[in-house]
């Protein structure tokens, strides 16, 4: 980055700190890259996203392959994962890339990829053109590494359905890349990759929750539980977000709108959050808004985290601990979420045990309404919001240290639709802010992270069965680092996407005669970002692509 974009970075950032919420700034024009065609024809451009590339240091590196499989139904792939020779066994970066093609007609379908039991990437699929489409996904693993270390079995499945109807057939590969530390400490910074990722032994269902057990070496310093939390499976929780009440006249009566990611250990309330509103590729009535383009993180799910160190005292007496993961909003006996779990734990080389409390738990009631006005025009809001605090010690071999976890959520929507649901419409916000305290040896250090979810969609059937889908999707994070009450680090994320698709209902495919333009403007400032500021802006018309322009 130029110093004068540093300097322009910098006020963009001051600017969006003092905004209300999450600001949107402006980027350059670009130009047309290609004049898009009257409406969707039977090929259109491959599907991208705005996200910037994974950054990678220099030098030599080290690629696996760990996956080669076409999926037509639900038989998993499986394979053995070998690490790579001539790379070591400690890497300063981890990238895995999946490749995918699919032809035909097909629907999105949902897949997950595991190596050694653990949960590496769940992900979902483009829907295809006649003539076919191929996409790819890159994500940094290095979080893995301690698994990726020695022989591993590999589980990968996207459950397809292939007949004469739907013929599209998932192609995939996915590979692995390495890139060997250079020298003692050019690993990751501040020990970054934790020193063993662990799976729920025994995990089974009990309800609608996912429960295992869970024990930590007995020197664990700190431990970060992630879930990859998704509603899917074509039912009421993959739209969780438009559910209503059981007394309220609508397709998916499942309890009201609110849902929370819960995480307990031993019973006790350890962790809440946010889930995001994932849109697959069908999503909203209407694949041509996701032919090219796909909602923000439909393509790399993202898990939510815990910070469950102020647990570790406990955790950390060699017994095995209950671990229970539910969603709090899906009534009682109803499917459609999926939990896996990884437990992140760094250890303390120099002591075999590291004891240590849980000193104090307080949360608060969740408090939810819903307020429903029947009408021409039903109408129905919905509020939500639950916070807690925890905190605990463990006594290291570099001192006490003491850890401070406070989270805290809301939601609020706003939904409309009329008698026949021919329209339907959601504006709707989630917060999701964290912070993080470390006290011990030196100044406090506090991680604050304010997340904001943004939907705001309205589908309508018209005239000659014309359904419209107009959609925007925002997803936000501003972290704060602070170490004796002074910022030390910075990063802002602004994704949006925004689209408008229409097609003729009840018709054969070549009449439907659709059209739709679509958006990602993908903004990253601070110490996340590669160089210290990305800002990219795509855009399509009838599938193709008329707009790709980066700023850095």
């Amino acid at each position: 980055m130029t110093r004068r974009h540093h300097r322009v970075g910098r006020r963009i950032l001051a600017a969006l700190a003092a905004a209300v919420g999450f600001a949107l700034f402006a980027g350059p024009a670009a130009a047309a890259t290609t004049a898009p065609p009257a409406e969707f024809g039977t090929d259109w451009h491959d599907p991208l996203t705005a996200a910037p590339p994974i950054a990678t240091p220099g030098g030599p590196s080290c690629t696996t392959q760990i996956v080669a499989a076409q999926f037509r139904d639900f038989t998993p792939y499986t394979s053995t994962y070998t690490p790579p020779r001539g790379c070591g066994d400690r890497w300063s970066k981890v990238v895995l890339r999946l490749d995918g093609k699919v032809a035909g007609r097909q629907y999105d379908r949902l897949g997950y990829l595991r190596i050694g039991g653990v949960e590496v990437l769940d992900t979902s699929t483009p829907e295809p053109s006649p003539e076919g489409i191929a996409w790819k996904v890159e994500k940094d693993v290095t979080r893995y590494a301690a698994t990726l270390r020695g022989p591993q079995p590999v589980e990968m499945l996207i459950g397809n359905v292939v007949n004469d109807t739907y013929t599209g057939v998932i192609d995939v590969k996915v590979s692995l890349t390495f890139y060997p530390a250079r020298g003692a400490g050019s690993g990751d910074p501040a020990g970054a990759a934790p020193d063993q990722v662990l799976t729920l032994s025994g995990s089974h269902s009990e309800g609608t929750a996912l429960v295992g057990d869970l024990t930590t070496p007995r020197n664990s310093e700190r431990i970060v539980a992630e879930v990859y939390a998704t509603g899917s499976g074509g039912g009421c929780e993959e739209f969780w977000y438009l559910a209503v009440p059981a007394d309220v006249p609508y397709s998916c009566q499942a309890g009201g709108p609110y849902r929370e990611v819960q995480l307990r250990v031993d019973g006790q309330l350890a962790g809440i959050a946010a889930p995001f509103p994932t849109v697959w590729t069908g999503g909203w009535s209407n694949p041509f808004l996701w032919y090219v383009i796909p909602g923000p993180r439909a393509f790399d799910v993202k898990p939510v985290e815990y910070d469950l160190t102020p647990y570790a005292g406990l955790l950390n007496d060699g017994k095995a601990h209950r671990v229970e993961v539910s969603v709090l909003g899906v009534p009682a006996g109803q499917s459609g979420w999926s939990v896996p779990t990884n437990v992140l734990v760094w250890q303390d080389a120099h002591r075999a045990h590291v004891p240590g409390a849980l000193t104090a738990h307080q949360e608060s009631t969740p408090a939810t309404s819903t307020s429903y006005v029947p009408g021409d025009e039903r109408a129905l809001d919905a509020t939500g919001s639950h916070s807690l605090t925890v905190s605990g010690y463990v006594d290291t071999s570099h001192g006490r240290v003491a850890t401070t976890v406070r989270r805290a959520l809301s939601a609020t929507s706003i939904h409309r639709w009329n008698a026949d649901e021919s329209t339907d419409a959601l504006t709707a916000r989630w917060t999701d802010d964290a912070t993080v305290t470390t006290a011990g040896r030196g100044p406090a250090t506090s991680t604050a992270v304010r997340r904001a979810y943004t939907m705001d969609g309205r589908t309508s059937v018209g005239a000659a069965d014309r359904l419209r889908t107009v959609m925007l999707l925002g997803d936000r994070a501003d972290t704060v680092v602070t170490r004796g009450g002074r910022t030390v680090g910075r990063s802002l994320l602004d994704d949006v996407y925004q689209g408008d698709a229409s097609f003729t209902l009840n018709v054969p495919r070549e009449q439907r005669h659709a059209t739709g333009t679509s958006s990602e403007h993908y903004r990253i400032l601070g110490s996340d970002a590669p160089g210290g500021c990305y800002d990219r802006r795509i855009a399509t018309a009838q599938g193709a692509l008329t707009e790709d322009r980066t700023l850095r």
